[in-house]
């Protein structure tokens, strides 16, 4: 027995909205975790010294070489989210950092697990970006992304916004 044809009408409807409104998700992704990112690289620039005694006191190799590295990452990275340029590799490369900060501070991370614990793994902030850059890695930047624009321009099969709900012919 199909379902009443007003029904059929609200769902279709729905759909489509939520086809439309779907560029929404990775745009608001990627400019909360660009901003997050630019604010911690610009606070490890500004503050180097501080940021190479910490990846020292974390048993980091080569602390002033991976600070450097990471906090113009963080910086230039943040930025490049922001307007969805590069954006899978720079998540790809900011994922790694997570993945760095979730072996630093994997006791607590573990600990997090625990259902008799006071804080959950959404409490860890490298975790959480870390399952938002993958899921930048996984799904794109959106349509509104430089990346959109410039796979469009060089003639590269870009995002597409996704079909409507197929009509059932009368």
């Amino acid at each position: 027995m199909p379902a009443p044809t007003a029904l059929q009408r609200a769902a279709r409807l729905g759909l489509t909205a939520a086809a439309s409104a779907a560029f929404i998700a990775p745009l608001l992704t990627r400019i909360t975790l660009g901003h997050a990112f630019f604010l911690t690289g610009r606070g490890k620039l500004a503050n180097f010294d501080t940021t190479v005694e910490f990846f020292a006191s974390q048993n980091i190799p080569l602390p002033a070489l991976n600070a450097a590295f990471v906090s113009r990452l963080e910086y230039y990275g943040g930025i490049l989210l922001v307007l969805g340029l590069l954006t899978r590799i720079v998540s790809v490369l900011l994922a790694s950092t997570m993945v760095v900060a979730l072996l630093t501070e994997r006791a607590h991370f573990f600990e997090s697990w625990k259902p008799t614990g006071d804080i959950g793994p959404m409490d860890i902030a490298s975790w959480v970006f870390l399952l938002l850059l993958a899921w930048l890695v996984l799904y794109g930047p959106g349509l509104v992304s430089l990346d959109h624009f410039l796979a469009r321009w060089l003639g590269l099969r870009g995002e597409e916004t996704p079909p409507a709900p197929a009509r059932k012919a009368a």
